[in-house]
């Protein structure tokens, strides 16, 4: 069959620009980056117009490509809003090689700091530090593994097509605020547990699956002044210092076991838990791992026991267990960036564009946070999507937006 020929823009199907009226002034900031090379004066495409290229990709389901934010970039209605000029796809591309992820990260954190404060209205008051998950998910660069054999970092040489988002996600305002982007194997420099460490900040709760079991780490999250809840091993050693008894509450959310233990075979090495350290149980279902043919699962196998491993010690069990609950909002997330934002593949092959994208994403999530009130989900970033097409009017919109249950403030 012949290829699909791509719908040609027109200037009607750009709508909803003023959604960027509030955007326009932080991005304002970036204009000047990696300008200083410009001796010419002749630089058309600034950074600040590119990370808008790349939102008006995120919000407008027609806008689909790199070659259809070209297109895109002719439009009167565009260049009038954006303050930019037509693009050439040459410069989209050239783009990432001189502008730095670095100041549009300092965006996103000011942006996830006008969200409302979480105040007496918690879902979990018990915790002090900020409820974060953290888990990586991996991002294909493109479509075809025959062209991603001619893809090369351009650090190392190596093959690359595909990268690794480590995102950290707060699961009680349902947004993220960091994205690290590595290779994607998860082994040396590149794994989860060591980018982890190098992101670590203070007064917040790590809530982790069973990756990023590691002593060393527990060690240096503690250290950091914050918190994590951790699921470990199903082989892993422990000695019993205090059993604690189960409150009703406890034994109600499924907790069949909490103690203060010391873990690991040898207590005396320096990877060594140096704190105390409380193990909780919860029964969950047992699983073998096969393969994608057997029709079971790909990760580890399960005896049928959540081992959860936490420095919380004050915390009531029942809460350690719906806190790693919530972690797979943090999943819920992944999938929403990649097939609703339309991350799932990436319009740079280069590592600095694919985190400028990353962070984009996050600005866009933030966005519809603060432009709404609530935690962007499938169905409001749907409508806003409907509206920026033509398809649903202001009113339909705003209609939309009371039916919804007003976010945790």
């Amino acid at each position: 069959m012949a290829a699909r020929r791509a719908k040609t823009l027109r200037d009607r199907d750009i709508v909803g620009l003023k959604y960027f009226d509030r955007l326009m002034p932080l991005l304002h900031r970036l204009h000047d980056v990696g300008t200083q090379r410009d001796h010419a004066g002749n630089r058309q495409l600034f950074f600040d117009q590119y990370c808008a290229f790349l939102l008006l990709f995120l919000f407008n389901p027609i806008v689909t490509s790199l070659r259809g934010i070209q297109q895109a970039s002719a439009l009167k209605k565009v260049q009038q809003k954006l303050g930019c000029r037509r693009a050439s796809l040459g410069s989209l591309s050239e783009a990432v090689e001189v502008f730095d992820p670095e100041p549009v990260r300092q965006i996103a954190s000011e942006l996830a700091a006008q969200l409302e404060p979480l105040g007496n209205q918690r879902l979990f008051p018990e915790v002090k530090h900020l409820i974060t998950a953290v888990d990586g998910t991996v991002v294909k660069t493109l479509s075809r593994i025959v062209q991603a054999a001619y893809l090369r970092s351009p650090t190392d040489g190596r093959s690359m097509s595909a990268w690794r988002l480590h995102t950290h996600f707060e699961i009680e305002r349902g947004v993220p605020v960091r994205i690290d982007v590595t290779g994607a194997s998860n082994e040396g420099e590149n794994d989860e547990r060591a980018v982890l460490r190098t992101a670590l900040a203070a007064d917040r709760c790590y809530v982790l699956d069973r990756g990023y079991a590691q002593f060393a780490l527990f060690n240096a999250i503690t250290a950091a002044g914050s918190s994590y809840v951790c699921r470990v091993r199903d082989n892993s050693v422990y000695e019993i210092v205090e059993e604690r008894p189960l409150s009703a509450e406890a034994a109600a959310a499924g907790v069949t076991f909490d103690a203060v233990v010391h873990m690991g075979r040898d207590r005396t090495g320096a990877d060594r838990p140096d704190h105390a350290l409380r193990l909780i149980f919860i029964p969950t279902t047992p699983h073998q791992k096969r393969g994608r043919t057997g029709g079971g699962t790909l990760g580890p196998r399960s005896d049928g026991v959540l081992r959860i491993a936490t420095n919380l010690l004050d915390v009531p069990a029942e809460v350690i267990a719906f806190l790693y609950q919530r972690r797979w909002t943090i999943e819920i997330f992944f999938r929403f960036l990649k097939h609703i934002l339309g991350c799932r593949h990436l319009l740079s092959t280069h590592p600095v564009g694919v985190e400028i994208q990353a962070y984009c994403a996050i600005i866009a999530c933030l966005l519809i946070a603060l432009s709404t009130g609530r935690q962007p989900t499938k169905r409001t970033y749907e409508m806003i999507c409907f509206y920026f097409i033509g398809w649903a009017d202001e009113e339909e919109l705003l209609a939309h937006l009371g039916k919804l249950k007003p976010a945790v403030a």
